[in-house]
């Protein structure tokens, strides 16, 4: 019923919303005016025509076929059109995300419930709304773009992950693929991650197999009336082995709890490995199998996107996880800046050596400066398009003096902190450094500031945080609700002229 209840509410707002910008915005818009084009042609069946200007896979225009595949015979026998062609219009395109946003919002509420299940239902509600009212990901439910495709194929691979159906998850990761291409990050990060939590648990197992055999033991000296000092040398040697082995294995389990080292986690992923390794083959060789067709792919292709190659080449662009963090934090705002937070903050930093927290605290600022002087880029595609908000941030605020970028950093530095720790309460080191080198992976090579870049790892990090601070939650909404509001109004009644251009201008996240 929960389920049933929240595409209701989803439904609610997508439905008059896509409405009114199918009213007003009727026209391709933006980068709709490649992406629709391109799905027409594949809806005349012209699937060997494809626009150089495009630098994604066509996974979105799969999914948009089948889509007007669906409504294709009651608008038929309604006569409202008379061919397949003629449902492929900008407004049934774009109606493929507003059902997809509804699939996403249940997808959401799966995970948000596999992931925390002790949760009820109506906190399960609220959290899989909130989410779905996410500014990035709202607004582009309206428009034909490949963002809302993308993240629901890699949430619902998560998904599938989690429930344990590796097979059926990895062909999802493909389709992911398809609809983007660092989208493969993603596929690799469900594997690795669920390695780590196959690991905790075979860890918890070897525990558990020590802990009885121990008591057995006990148990014997007990009944033959034996003392444990009585046993021979060999079984003392054995019971020592047993206990060594169960505080290894008690400290990776995957909760915040234990106190191990990094290190620890480490030795017990690659003892898992070695033991497991056949059965680790054989359910995650289809994510192995996905990551070869990509790179099969990448040396057919010569690069890793489709078109205007020029324009989105691989860059050093380090300052991308700086700018991440900030805009994380601030989406995450009422969850981020309370006592509680500081308090926790403040005691994690202080309880460190004080020579070892200045080396660490002097490490991170160094990079930070470097990453903001050295691999900061200014795409040409952001200083000349005043249509989209980072337009304005880099020229209103990080370019104002040349102090900015710098003054930046600690900023930048504090809000990694706190996202560390707020994933390290309910998550291993080593899934933190996974999430880390992911995100890194994804966001690094991309030369261009698109807040839309960081929709996938924002998600990922909101959901493993595992707040269950109602007020947070509602606070958050509210907050993405003005938000969306805004933006929106913005879009659709403030729109604007170029001298150099004809047409209407509007702007864009």
């Amino acid at each position: 019923m929960g389920k049933v209840a929240l595409a209701a509410i989803v439904s609610l707002w997508v439905i008059p919303t896509a409405i009114m910008v199918n009213h007003i915005v009727p026209e391709p818009y933006m980068d709709e005016i490649f992406h629709v084009p391109q799905a027409q042609q594949y809806c005349k069946g012209n699937f060997g025509s494809w626009d150089p200007m495009i630098t994604t896979p066509p996974g979105l225009y799969y999914l948009s076929l089948a889509h007007v595949a669906s409504l294709f015979p009651g608008f038929y026998c309604l006569e409202d059109a008379s061919s397949f062609s003629d449902m492929c219009s900008a407004v049934f395109l774009r109606s493929v995300n507003g059902v997809l946003a509804v699939v996403f919002s249940v997808i959401l509420y799966d995970i948000v419930t596999h992931l925390n299940p002790t949760i009820n239902d109506r906190k399960a509600m609220l959290h899989a709304v909130v989410l779905s009212l996410y500014p990035l990901h709202w607004f582009f439910t309206f428009l034909y773009y490949t963002d809302v495709a993308s993240v629901t194929a890699v949430l619902a691979m998560y998904l599938a992950s989690l429930k344990k159906n590796y097979w059926f998850s990895a062909l999802i990761g493909a389709f992911a693929v398809v609809i983007r291409q660092t989208n493969i990050i993603w596929v690799l990060f469900v594997a690795c991650t669920e390695i780590i939590n196959i690991s905790a648990t075979h860890g918890k197992k070897d525990m558990k197999t020590t802990e009885s055999y121990v008591s057995i033991k006990h148990g014997w000296g007990y009944a033959t009336g034996t003392s444990i000092e009585g046993v021979n040398l060999r079984r003392r040697k054995t019971v020592k082995s047993g206990d060594t082995i169960k505080q290894s294995s008690s400290s990776h389990a995957s909760s915040p709890s234990f106190s191990s080292g990094f290190a620890d986690e480490i030795w017990t992923i690659l003892l898992t490995l070695w033991h497991m390794k056949w059965e680790l083959l054989i359910s995650f060789g289809p994510f192995l199998m996905v990551l070869v067709a990509f790179l099969l792919f990448v040396y057919w292709n010569g690069s890793v996107v489709l078109g205007a190659k020029e324009a989105h080449a691989v860059t050093p662009h380090f300052a991308q996880m700086l700018y991440f963090s900030l805009v994380s934090v601030l989406a995450q705002a009422p969850m981020h800046f309370t006592i509680t937070q500081a308090v926790d903050l403040f005691h994690m930093l202080f309880k460190k050596s004080r020579p070892l927290l200045f080396f660490q605290m002097f490490l991170a600022v160094v990079v930070g400066i470097l990453s903001v002087h050295l691999f900061s880029v200014a795409h040409p595609y952001l200083l000349a398009d005043n249509r989209h908000y980072p337009f304005y941030l880099w020229r209103k605020v990080i370019m104002a003096h040349w102090s900015i970028k710098y003054l930046l950093v600690p900023v930048y530095l504090c809000s990694w902190l706190s996202i560390i720790h707020m994933l390290g309460k309910f998550r291993s080191k080593i899934w933190v450094l996974t999430y880390f080198l992911a995100t890194a992976a994804v966001l690094i090579p991309a030369p261009l500031i698109e807040f839309r870049y960081y929709t996938i790892p924002f998600y990922f990090l909101v959901l493993h945080c595992n707040n269950r601070d109602d007020h947070s939650w509602i606070l958050t909404g509210t907050l993405y609700t003005g938000v969306n509001i805004f933006t929106m109004m913005v879009f659709l009644f403030r729109p604007f002229h170029w001298d150099h251009e004809p047409g209407i201008q509007r702007f864009i996240w």
